[in-house]
């Protein structure tokens, strides 16, 4: 995967500002110690002489092995010393180790020269923040939802269609609750104007308030990057297709309105399959019904959507029409 460099640099820049607030509090700990336990600091004083103790036993040449042991074992004495110290005064006994953002990198962002995980995920968050800035993200919130909108061509079929999308109101707020990586993926579908793209990024809203990626867009604009980035003759830094397998939730909104382009379907068949395989949660939108995709797509495309995603229909009357008719 490529990284744009200035979004690889901050995040090292993070990554190192981690280190060092780590490095603050142990030392801020260290100075509050000094004076409330000095005790403390002299024994941790006598182990930081341990290196050259062991320098010294290995240049005698005498009976190394015994007193190198002996060494360790006052050394985990005097650990455990230090330990019931800070829990016999009210402190927790790891009160002075220096704590880490990542405990598999220390917070240096690598791990035997490879990348870390926790500097992947967070060069792919800054990225996906980024890309968002190009795309519609104004976020909406179900607060906003009102189900009272929705009307049908009577009394009855209006009664029928709101306690259709109600159910489908509750299960997107359900859905947005109880988010993880593992999270089903969503097909929402119906005709224009029924509140799919605002259910979408109210779903956003509140998986990025738990901390996790969402990248959204409307199809035609990420196959276009992607297509531009693909036949480009420059080696760019741009990798939109490797972000869209990797985020923690992907919204593809407007599928269906993009134009026919051989390259198109294979692109928008990969992306489904691979988040599949992958176990990510995708939400996509569609004005387009069952019988309508496959006039467009592939059965394979179609397949994959009806049979591994959760389907919602959409129903009921376009709400921008009502709310004109309404004067709102």
């Amino acid at each position: 995967m490529m990284y744009k460099k200035e979004i690889y640099s901050k995040a090292l820049a993070e990554i190192k500002n981690r280190r060092n607030m780590a490095r603050l509090e142990q030392n801020m700990h260290f100075q509050e110690i000094e004076k409330k336990l000095p005790e403390i600091i002299e024994i941790n004083s006598q182990l930081a002489q341990t290196g050259k103790q062991i320098i010294t036993i290995i240049q005698s040449g005498k009976n190394t092995r015994e007193r190198i042991e002996e060494l360790k074992k006052k050394n985990l004495q005097a650990q455990q010393m230090i330990k019931s110290i800070l829990v016999q005064n009210g402190y927790p006994q790891d009160y002075l180790v220096e704590k880490f953002s990542c405990e598999k990198c220390s917070d240096t962002g690598f791990v035997n020269d490879a990348m870390c995980s926790c500097l992947k995920n967070l060069v792919i968050s800054m990225t996906v923040a980024d890309m968002n800035k190009s795309a519609r993200l104004t976020l909406s919130e179900f607060e906003n939802f009102d189900i009272n909108f929705y009307h049908g061509k009577d009394t009855e079929e209006t009664q029928k269609i709101r306690e259709t999308m109600r159910k489908i109101f509750m299960r997107c707020r359900e859905y947005a609750e109880n988010f993880s990586r593992s999270s089903g993926s969503i097909l929402m579908f119906g005709h224009t104007g029924l509140g799919k793209t605002h259910l979408s990024l109210a779903i956003a809203k509140e998986v990025l308030n738990k901390g996790y990626s969402v990248l959204y867009d409307s199809t035609p604009n990420f196959l276009d990057r992607i297509k531009n980035e693909h036949f480009s003759n420059k080696s760019g830094e741009d990798d939109t297709l490797s972000y869209l397998f990797e985020v923690d939730l992907l919204i593809l909104d407007d599928l269906g309105v993009e134009y026919n382009n051989p390259f198109f379907t294979p692109t928008i068949y990969n992306i489904i399959n691979t988040r599949i395989n992958k176990g990510l949660p995708t939400i996509i939108n569609t004005n387009l019904n069952h019988e309508q995709m496959l006039e467009k797509y592939d059965e394979r495309i179609v397949s994959r959507l009806f049979a591994g995603y959760e389907s919602l229909e959409f129903v009921g009357m376009d709400i921008r029409l009502v709310k004109r008719k309404m004067g709102v």
